[in-house]
């Protein structure tokens, strides 16, 4: 592999990239370039990942088993759980989870063993690239000095001056985007932003990602990038707590907090509708909001606006059991022994992702306030040991108008489309829905209880 490989270099046909973590971001990352025509390796430590993709099986509902299998058969993708075929790689893209602790505070022990297990094989000229969403100086700070620990060097370096900075490979942060079951945006339509450690690293990134996405963001360096992402999500974390305050307090007035979102998306300008919810789900939103606010104290500076937002949006599964608990009261019954069904334990509608969906936390509070409750979910016909959570013995249970009749209330945490939700209130004693699913159903509304 040429030492003096220039950014130039990354715009070249069939390249081979190694992508590390065959998940939700890695999986359809990999699939891209492979559709671009280069010669795509995922790397991942979960031998049956690789077994599946390399059989051209997909483990991931929206990523399609027939695109797997195409670039399988044609030589442009395969996966491998050896790393020291890292060697091979020009380009080498980091998409590994990113979690809290129990503490709240960030878990960053996958992108360092991810660092770690690229060193020993790092190569002169290669370019490798996180996108795992983190903390301002993540890059700089964890993921270099550990690549350098190899003998080779990346200088810290920004502006002109520095446009031809020598370096042995190039390092940078570019934020995934994706969007689990988002069927207008896709990876290819969604602008990547793009920042270098030095200005030959951003140049390099951005060669690389112009051939797979409609329009390549730069920034000046990978501070500027990861704060970017953080942004993105914090701005959404801030209004969905602001639309979940404002929920309960339209609750207490007897006003319909979602007339009210509908009355004001009229307005063709200086206005954007959020929806309240059970709480937060996904890997981006729950977690940002945290890594900022961790990384702000480095500087002695507190942000309060963000943790009152991330502490609004903690509280709503609890709003949740509480909401069920009065439904049920209102109904003569105890939450207390009574059994309920939850309905969706995805963290949206339509996807096959559990990543911190609030159903899990409010099952957890049903428990501990000795609520009894079955699940259902066709996305999930039976559940799996999570960071968290356990809730490996349960299965989905079949809906059928019997099956509701039986349970005490019925939980609406996700709003799936295949539900027939006139069936189900039609069926149900008692309905709890945390997302207004059952804003078109007429029939049977004192059944109802919107939470």
């Amino acid at each position: 592999m040429p030492s003096d490989r220039r950014p130039e270099f990354f715009k070249g046909a069939q390249l081979k990239v190694g992508i590390i973590g065959c998940g939700y971001v890695g999986l359809p990352l990999a699939l891209r370039f492979a559709e671009a025509g280069h010669k795509v390796t995922g790397f991942d430590t979960d031998p049956e990942k690789a077994r599946m993709l390399n059989a051209g099986r997909s483990y991931i509902e929206h990523i399609q088993q027939t695109k797997i299998q195409q670039y399988v058969n044609s030589r442009h993708f395969g996966a491998t759980t050896d790393f020291e075929r890292l060697r091979e790689m020009d380009a080498i893209l980091i998409c590994v989870p990113t979690p809290l602790d129990e503490y709240r505070e960030p878990d960053l022990s996958y992108v360092e063993e991810t660092a770690k297990s690229i060193r020993p094989n790092l190569q002169k000229g290669q370019l490798v690239v996180l996108e795992s969403t983190t903390y301002p100086g993540t890059t700089e700070e964890l993921v270099l000095p550990i690549l350098e620990k190899s003998g080779l060097r990346c200088p810290v370096a920004s502006g002109p001056e520095n446009e031809n900075i020598p370096g042995d490979f190039f390092l940078a942060f570019s934020p995934e985007r994706e969007d689990p079951g988002n069927k207008t945006y896709g990876l290819a339509q969604i602008p990547k932003v793009v920042g270098g450690v030095n200005p030959p690293s951003g140049r390099a990134a951005q060669a690389l990602y112009g051939q797979v996405v409609s329009r390549v963001v730069p920034v000046s360096s990978t501070r500027a990038a990861e704060m970017a992402k953080l942004l993105e999500n914090i701005f959404r974390c801030v209004n969905i707590a602001l639309v979940n305050e404002l929920k309960l307090l339209c609750m207490r007035m007897g006003v319909d907090v979602w007339e009210v979102i509908e009355a004001a998306s009229s307005k063709p300008f200086g206005f954007m509708p959020f929806y309240p919810g059970p709480g937060l789900g996904g890997h981006c939103i729950p977690v940002d909001p945290y890594y900022l606010s961790w990384k702000a104290r480095e500087y002695d500076f507190s942000t309060r606006f963000i943790e009152l937002a991330g502490e609004v949006n903690t509280a709503m599964p609890y709003h949740v059991v509480d909401s069920i608990a009065e439904a049920l009261n209102n109904r003569k019954k105890s939450l207390k022994g009574s059994k309920l069904l939850v309905m969706g334990v995805a963290y949206k509608k339509d996807v096959d992702d559990l990543r911190e969906s609030p159903t899990l936390k409010i099952m957890e509070i049903l428990h501990k306030r000795g609520a009894e409750f079955d699940y259902n979910d066709p996305y999930f016909p039976q559940l799996h040991k999570m960071r968290h959570y356990d809730y490996s013995h349960m299965k989905s249970v079949p809906l059928s108008p019997e099956t509701l009749a039986r349970y005490d209330a019925v939980v609406i945490a996700t709003d799936h489309s295949s539900y027939d939700y006139g069936a189900i209130v039609e069926a149900a004693k008692l309905v709890v829905d945390t997302r207004n699913a059952t804003r078109r159903v007429i029939r049977n509304r004192d059944r109802i209880f919107l939470c």
